[in-house]
């Protein structure tokens, strides 16, 4: 078998530990005005980066960040006018930071760099500091914006988009709520597993995966239990920041598409919608990739040699048990909606290309009434 070429992209430098988020002064140097992106609640760690010269933060991002969000973010970097911009969050805020800083001194709009490789070259210096294990999203190459007039996601992707430094500090998850650190840590895992049963998959990238989901299955319980468990939630941040490397050169695949609409949609945490879809893709996917489907099923202890039904189950448990709760009618689907679900998932085909066993239309519905 041919290994297809493969290019990866990580931070220029990363920091990673226990107080490291202090890094980002003492890399800033002389920045004169510097850009803080956060939610109302990661503001409240702004002074812990110790940044030089003027700061200012804009914290209005939401959980599902859209265009109407970039728009604001991008008019405050226009009247700050900063030469370092920083991600100060989980996934939706370091999304909009790499956005902001390749767009508010750009001519281009967003649907100008919609897509792949479509930024140009020049941007404004970046930070990302993660606040959640979930997205990997410093990692990353890759900003997802909904459309609300559209109702689906916009993805811009670029190598001009990738963090100056990346700061993975565990300090700032202690205050994560078990729900959030629960739900944020299936995706990291999800980001893992979909990249390792890809039909792009790719032995480096393998390699990453590995390490992230085998991480996941080791701390994530840890973590849920006690949030203030340092070595958990820096293995937590580690399996999410090999996450967001798979999502570069390989991607997601079924899973992903099939969580979105449920965000969209549903306006559920992108966490949690990932989650909930995880076990039935997971299964789905098994006769494709039987031997990478046991390596997961082994690292999160899940039991070997399972069939199809008996795989559902025990990831579904192992969801569940950290106090997921995995049934979409508890968040609101109605049976009726998911007809339109299920059209939209399967039109992302972006990812919906990349799955190891082709879906059709009736396959992802099925997969919405199962977790109904």
């Amino acid at each position: 078998m041919t290994i297809a070429p493969i290019i990866l992209h990580q931070p220029r430098r990363l920091a990673v530990g226990a107080g490291t988020v202090a890094e980002v002064g003492n890399w800033a140097g002389d920045a004169r005005s510097v850009l803080v992106i956060a939610t109302p609640i990661t503001a409240g760690f702004a002074d812990r980066l110790k940044p030089p010269g003027r700061v200012t933060v804009f914290d209005a991002i939401p959980g599902e960040p859209d265009t109407k969000t970039l728009d604001a973010a991008l008019e405050a970097a226009r009247r700050s006018e900063p030469d370092l911009i920083v991600g100060l969050g989980g996934g939706s805020v370091l999304d909009v930071a790499k956005l902001v800083a390749a767009l508010w001194d750009s001519q281009q709009t967003l649907a100008d760099v919609a897509g792949p490789n479509r930024v140009a070259g020049r941007r404004t210096r970046l930070a990302q500091v993660a606040t959640t294990a979930g997205t990997g999203s410093e990692a990353g190459i890759r900003s997802l914006i909904t459309d609300p007039g559209k109702g689906n996601k916009i993805a811009v992707e670029s190598p001009h988009m990738i963090a100056d430094l990346a700061v993975l500090d565990p300090e700032l998850t202690y205050s994560v709520p078990p729900a959030v650190t629960a739900a944020t840590g299936v995706d990291a895992m999800a980001h893992c597993v979909e990249a390792f049963t890809n039909r792009r998959a790719h032995p480096m990238i393998d390699g990453f995966a590995r390490m992230g989901f085998q991480l996941v299955g080791k701390y994530l319980a840890r973590a849920v239990r006690d949030g203030s468990d340092t070595e958990a939630r820096e293995g937590l941040m580690l399996g999410s920041y090999y996450g967001g490397i798979c999502l570069g050169p390989v991607n997601t695949a079924a899973g992903h598409a099939i969580a979105y609409p449920l965000g969209t949609r549903l306006g559920l945490p992108h966490g949690l919608a990932n989650a909930i879809i995880f076990p039935h893709v997971l299964a789905f996917n098994q006769p494709a990739a039987a031997g990478k489907t046991a390596e997961v099923a082994h690292a999160l202890g899940l039991g070997q040699d399972l069939s199809s039904t008996e795989l559902v189950e025990a990831a579904h448990d192992f969801c569940r048990g950290l106090g997921i709760e995995m049934s979409l009618t508890a968040h609101g689907a109605k049976k009726d909606d998911l007809p339109l679900y299920a059209s939209e998932a399967h039109a992302n085909r972006r990812l919906m290309d990349n799955n190891p066993i082709d879906m059709n239309v009736d396959d992802v519905l099925g997969i919405y009434r199962a977790a109904l």
